[in-house]
């Protein structure tokens, strides 16, 4: 398989919901992406839109080598309604050489299972994403956040209309919860720092590094 320069070679097993946007994502990124499913609706409906699709029973590893899958940079599992398939078609990307691989899991004992048999990360997007969507209604002013690990986030708040005019040296972020601020964002501007001058406007985006703990505490006292 030629791939241009830069570009990674990625495996998506299971073209559902799930796997399927991972797929076109990974696609639009430039990437050359093989998607493969048991179904043949589903194969059908992405023969134009990624590199390759084909019909594959993933727990069939030689039908996986010879499906170009060993050549993957990366390989996702994105079955989650069978646990068995699920399964073996995460040992045998391991099996015919694929470095890196992804799977998703539904389940505890599923996700025990996977990482026993050496899966790189397990994922569970539908609790990622209920528990992101949950860290936003709960407050309003949070508009985004992204986990850094270990217990880090970088969270993204709105000024309210109360802070507007306030220096951003002012705001007690830094002494009162030990957070930093990573920068102000108005509009597509980037304007500030915590070691930059900076007036703060109604709807600036303040962008704020620090525990979960922390990040919750200052919220709650906006």
């Amino acid at each position: 398989m030629k791939k241009k320069q830069g570009n990674r070679v990625f495996g998506v097993v299971g073209l559902g919901n799930f796997g399927s946007t991972v797929a076109q994502e990974l696609q639009r990124f430039g990437n050359h992406v093989i998607g493969v499913d048991i179904t043949p609706e589903r194969v059908a409906s992405h023969a134009e839109t990624l590199s390759q699709a084909m019909i594959i029973d993933a727990r069939d590893d030689e039908a996986l080598r010879e499906g170009g899958l060993a050549d993957c940079d990366c390989g996702l599992v994105a079955i989650g309604n069978d646990l068995e398939a699920s399964i073996l078609a995460s040992i045998n990307l391991k099996l015919i050489g694929v470095p890196v691989v992804w799977a998703k899991a539904t389940t505890r004992t599923h996700h025990r299972i996977l990482s026993k048999i050496g899966v790189d990360r397990v994922i569970h997007p539908e609790v990622e994403v209920g528990q992101h969507i949950a860290q936003v209604l709960h407050n309003p002013l949070v508009r985004d956040y992204v986990s850094l690990g270990n217990g880090f986030h970088v969270v993204n708040f709105r000024i309210p209309e109360s802070l507007e005019g306030e220096s951003l040296a002012d705001l007690p972020h830094d002494e009162e919860f030990g957070l930093r601020c990573i920068g102000v964002m108005r509009g597509t501007e980037f304007i500030g720092s915590d070691d930059a001058p900076c007036r703060l406007e109604h709807d600036d985006l303040l962008l704020l590094l620090g525990r979960r703990g922390d990040l919750r505490e200052f919220a709650a006292s906006l």
